[in-house]
């Protein structure tokens, strides 16, 4: 069964539910006792709340614990004290979760990425310089630029403390094979790279962006559509702002989205990439048709 879309007034109920929410988040909150605040079933308001904000009651208190730990970390409290004040009420809680929406320990984060450590390298392809750089945990920056220095100065920027160390030499040849593997398919020349990722953004930037993995190569959708995968239809502009947020490209595919009348859209690394990404992606569509 299709469930309706709120109407107006249950939005607003919703959306003032969710503000609670991110003011309590600190706060034991029990599914029944938020579906009572909205006059609703347990059941019935989990799902309604997802149908609206496209994650469930539990993990947008997460994302606005997580959010609440981060701003305490930034604001130069100790860790201990921002674990709790965030209301995970033990060390363990946060240490569990390693990507915990910042793909970085919490000592890192605090110190602006003073811990972390990016190898990185930057090729010629054939759709220009690309620099990609990886955490231990996978790939966490790979933008096309003009040049390696710029691109150099946009990883700095990204990553203000953390350890930049360049690849060289017999140290280069991961970082290699993959911008390889990654170049030879952008030629057409071998399926997608199996390459390990470390997605960092919100809650909601990487449910964006595992749809985008989830698509098939030489798919392309509109951004409404984007959104409707999701199962968060009205959010098409936040949907759209994810894509332009994406720091890994051709990875996370966020070059087969288009707008609503087929036109390319925008892309972050210029349209004649895209352009490039979508023409290759369609002869590989092409010719595994024809076998």
């Amino acid at each position: 069964m299709t469930m309706s879309k709120p109407g107006d007034q249950t939005l607003n109920k919703f959306i003032e539910l969710a503000r609670y929410i991110a003011t309590q988040a600190d706060q034991p909150l029990t599914l029944e006792t938020l579906a009572q605040r909205v006059h609703l079933s347990p059941s019935r308001f989990q799902r309604v709340f997802k149908s609206i904000f496209g994650v469930s009651p539990k993990k947008f208190q997460q994302a606005a614990r997580s959010d609440r730990f981060k701003a305490r970390l930034r604001a130069g409290a100790d860790i201990t004290e921002a674990i709790y004040e965030a209301g995970y009420g033990s060390s363990s809680r946060v240490y569990g979760q390693p990507m915990h929406g910042i793909g970085m320990t919490p000592k890192s984060y605090r110190a602006g990425g003073k811990d972390e450590t990016l190898s990185w390298a930057c090729r010629d392809t054939v759709l220009g310089p690309i620099l990609m750089a990886a955490t231990d945990r996978g790939v966490c920056f790979a933008q096309f630029g003009s040049d390696c220095a710029a691109l150099q100065a946009q990883l700095r920027a990204e990553y203000p403390h953390a350890e930049l160390q360049a690849y060289h030499g017999e140290s280069s040849k991961q970082l290699d094979r993959w911008i390889d593997a990654l170049n030879d398919y952008i030629q057409n020349k071998q399926p997608r790279p199996d390459i390990p990722l470390d997605l960092q953004g919100t809650a909601f930037q990487i449910k964006v962006w595992e749809f985008l993995l989830s698509l098939k190569d030489g798919d392309v959708i509109s951004y409404s559509e984007l959104a409707e995968g999701i199962e968060k239809p009205r959010a098409v502009r936040a949907a759209a702002s994810a894509c332009g947020a994406n720091r890994i490209a051709v990875l996370v595919p966020c070059h087969r989205i288009l707008r609503g009348d087929g036109g390319l859209g925008g892309y972050r690394w210029g349209l004649e990439r895209k352009r490039s990404l979508l023409d290759a992606e369609r002869a590989r569509k092409a010719r595994a048709r024809q076998q």
